[in-house]
């Protein structure tokens, strides 16, 4: 191949030393000694676009059509499902996502999901440190990693797939043996009281106006309960606490293992391995007492009153603002709703008051259009949809200078009203077109499909593919939006506020406006000023 690459691009081999007389030359350059497979000489006047006569029609590797989006799913005998999409590469994302997170820790001490996030990859059974585990991994070049959710703890390694086995068996220690030692559970009491700290600290409010916008709409139920840790339980939370929760909820029927890039078989023979028959070291579960509880949408507000003058200081130092969480309930993504919602979000959009990007960032949605190029003073707006398996949040972010609040949540209030008013068929298709471009965009990247593949196949036993879920979107019209804009607007709200709230409306205003037609706020009349 290297040697017909190299006649293409320099026209032939020398067969000899070169002459100084001009007719060798000519003899060697001439027609008797073209180029065969240039497009120069003989094929001068053939254009790029057409194949060059006497070359060879290349023959690429092809897949059937089915074959390369499938995801193929097993079940073992103890109940632990096998999920696996195959990718091409040298290198494989492998995990295991188990249906367990602080939605379940009504019955225990608040934070044992948030504990067991900072424990994952410690020692256990097999490895006698976190340092073992990770120069096991390096022979592979691997890399791992644990996150929870309110409803899914997922841990994840990526390595190069010839350590399938390994990595497999790696992750069965980790999930099912782990030793949690006194030095780990009291390193881990500093790691979380250090990223409670940070929370409270960090100039981006938003996953703090996140935790306290689920507890107002969730209030004391499932996803209302805290993600984070309360201070009070960091030490409470000890291995009887841990043993007693894992014995619930980590077992193989609420467990996926799923992987990406590897070959389904050889991913069901490592789980048959290395899952099957393995004894916990919190024992043996018995009668697992599962919390089934369904969420119970409360509505309500959660204020937290806080200087936030000093929140960021130096040379250009973050002005103060006070920030405001606003959301209603949209439905679960077991839903048709769904899609709907989905595209809502997406048309909504927003972001910061300053962005560099162009119409291809949101710049065209309406929290711009309508909020952020209209009122200068607000430094942001932006739609978050959070969607679980029995219910769904859609808010809005916004914040703005303190004195200016009652002005930013009738803005607010003003664009939930608007939702389940006109769509125009322009705005739609550009929302529409945005979601699918992020969907294919971020399904490019093999972590991601893990992801994708995991929670699906751990929720629902199987996966819609991308094109599905295109379909899906492209079906979505007008009056879809206006029909689950307008459920949803029958609802209580949910608030979230966060700085100074001296000027904050009260909830039974924000209610009134959002029951209103136009989202205006009831007047106040004072007879002194």
């Amino acid at each position: 191949m290297r040697e017909s690459v190299s006649l293409i691009v320099h026209g032939g081999r020398d067969s000899g030393p070169a002459s100084s007389n001009g007719v060798e030359k000519k003899d060697r350059f001439g027609l008797s000694a073209h180029r065969q497979f240039s497009s120069g000489g003989a094929y001068a006047n053939i254009p790029l676009s057409t194949p060059l006569p006497g070359v060879p029609k290349p023959i690429f590797a092809t897949l059937d059509g089915q074959e390369k989006f499938e995801t193929k799913v097993t079940t073992l005998d103890n109940g632990l499902r096998v999920a696996s999409q195959n990718k091409f590469g040298q290198f494989c994302t492998v995990g295991i996502l188990i249906n367990s997170g602080s939605r379940y820790e009504a019955k225990y001490i608040s934070g044992i999901a948030h504990f067991l996030e900072k424990l994952a990859f410690s020692s256990t059974a097999r490895f006698d440190s976190r340092d073992e585990i990770l120069l096991t991994l390096e022979k592979h070049g691997g890399i791992c990693d644990c996150q929870t959710s309110r409803d899914t703890t997922m841990y994840a390694v990526s390595a190069d797939n010839r350590g399938l086995d390994t990595v497999v068996g790696l992750l069965a220690d980790v999930v099912l043996q782990p030793c949690l030692t006194d030095d780990e559970l009291e390193m881990t009491r500093t790691a979380v009281q250090f990223e409670l700290q940070d929370l409270d600290m960090r100039p981006d409010p938003e996953p703090l106006l996140t935790e306290m916008i689920h507890e107002a709409a969730y209030r004391g139920n499932t996803v209302g309960l805290h993600r984070f840790c309360p201070s009070e339980n960091i030490a409470r939370i000890n291995r009887e606490v841990l043993h007693s929760y894992l014995r619930d909820y980590y077992v193989p029927a609420r467990m996926v293992l799923a992987g990406v890039g590897v070959e389904h078989e050889r991913l069901v023979e490592a789980a048959a391995k290395h899952l099957l028959g393995v004894q916990p070291t919190w024992g043996d579960p018995g009668a697992v007492d599962v919390d089934r509880s369904v969420a119970q949408y409360t509505g309500g507000i959660i204020k937290l009153e806080r200087d936030m003058s000093n929140v960021s200081l130096g040379p250009t130092p973050i002005p103060e603002l006070t920030h405001i969480m606003l959301g209603l309930e949209s439905c679960s993504f077991l839903e048709d709703d769904f899609i709907p919602f989905a595209v809502l979000n997406m048309m909504m959009g927003g972001g910061g008051s300053f962005s560099a990007g162009g119409p291809g960032k949101g710049m065209f949605s309406r929290l711009y259009l309508n909020v952020l190029n209209r009122h200068h003073w607000m430094y942001n707006a932006t739609s978050y949809h959070h969607s679980y398996e029995d219910t769904g949040l859609l808010c809005i972010h916004a914040s703005a200078d303190p004195r200016q609040v009652r002005e930013m949540v009738e803005i607010i209030t003003k664009e939930f009203i608007l939702m389940a008013g006109t769509v125009d068929t322009v705005e739609l298709e550009r929302a529409k077109t945005q979601l699918m471009s992020m969907l294919m965009m971020n399904l490019e990247s093999r972590p991601v499909i893990f992801e994708d593949v995991g929670r699906q196949v751990l929720a629902t036993h199987s996966r819609k593919l991308p094109h599905e879920l295109c379909m899906l979107i492209r079906d979505v019209k007008p009056e879809d939006i206006k029909r689950v804009a307008g459920k949803m607007l029958r609802g209580k709200p949910a608030v979230a506020a966060l700085g100074d709230l001296s000027r904050l409306p009260s909830y039974e205003n924000i209610q009134a406006a959002l029951l209103s037609r136009d989202g205006r706020l009831p007047r106040m009349y004072r007879l002194f000023r």
